[in-house]
């Protein structure tokens, strides 16, 4: 069995392969204060659903914002080349994957082995990520779960000019007391960070097959939004939000060698 962890921002997420690669088990917890608490309570969580115990674990390897965090770790790798490594697993045909977390994004162009040819992440603004989506539904009453579900039911998509959050937070609650529908707003936010995506995949410039990956690729209305500008449906795994995990398990059972370069992200 071979362990990858990916600690982010918002949620912490371990996955379990077995020696042929094959997903065993995967968990999802919330990252909160305390990141040692939340990779203990992931991987307790993995090892339960596996049936195992830690120490028959071969090999970890750790990802994301906390990766230097993980415990017996063989190596921390930063979760731009697990996404790449998780994604190529899942779809050995995809050459670009956007992936959309709780506090950034990023878009990674991908070699046919699966490695990182070039990226460009948004991390210095909540523009476009989970935490976007999160104001934007607290400022219409609504949860964050509903917005993929409403936006299908648009007929008359109001713009959201701003992807600044804190003005396209003031933008929506503008457009609420006009008394346009709820529907339409969601639409327009969904537009709203469609662009701004697109405009960071014309940074390094799109191969396809894209796929999303991340929380937010749960959001239907999302991935409409970005099929739109890229003339295509965009792949989305069956759990978009365990890819770094996976990619971070994919190392460990490769057992990477100490002198392999990695983007530093």
């Amino acid at each position: 069995m071979y362990l990858g962890v990916d600690v982010g921002s918002v949620s912490t997420d371990a996955v379990l392969i077995g020696e042929r690669g094959e997903l065993c088990a995967y968990s999802i917890v919330k990252s909160g204060f305390d990141h040692k608490y939340a990779i203990n309570q992931a991987i307790e969580e993995v090892c339960h659903k596996s049936g195992i115990q830690r120490e028959d674990v071969k090999g970890i390897v750790g990802t994301g914002y906390g990766r230097r965090n993980v415990p017996d770790a063989l190596k921390a790798i930063t979760e731009i080349s697990c996404h790449a490594m998780g994604i190529h697993s899942i779809f050995p045909e995809v050459r670009t994957v956007i992936d959309i977390g709780g506090q950034d994004s990023k878009v990674i162009r991908i070699t046919d082995n699966g490695f990182v040819d070039t990226f460009v992440m948004n991390d210095k603004c909540a523009a476009g990520t989970g935490r976007f989506l999160e104001v934007m539904a607290q400022a219409m009453g609504i949860g964050v779960d509903e917005l993929g579900m409403l936006s299908k039911k648009s007929k008359k998509v109001q713009p959201i000019s701003s992807i600044c959050t804190v003005f396209a937070e003031s933008e929506v609650i503008s457009r609420v007391a006009e008394g346009s529908k709820k529907e339409d707003i969601i639409a327009g936010i969904h537009r709203a960070i469609g662009e701004r995506l697109m405009g960071m995949v014309s940074t390094i410039g799109i191969r396809t097959p894209i796929a999303i990956t991340g929380g937010v690729a749960k959001n239907s209305g999302v991935v409409k939004a970005i099929s739109s500008f890229v003339g295509g449906i965009p792949l989305v795994p069956d759990e978009p939000q365990i890819i770094g995990a996976l990619g971070a398990a994919i190392y460990a059972m490769n057992n990477i060698n100490s002198s392999l370069e990695v983007c530093n992200g």
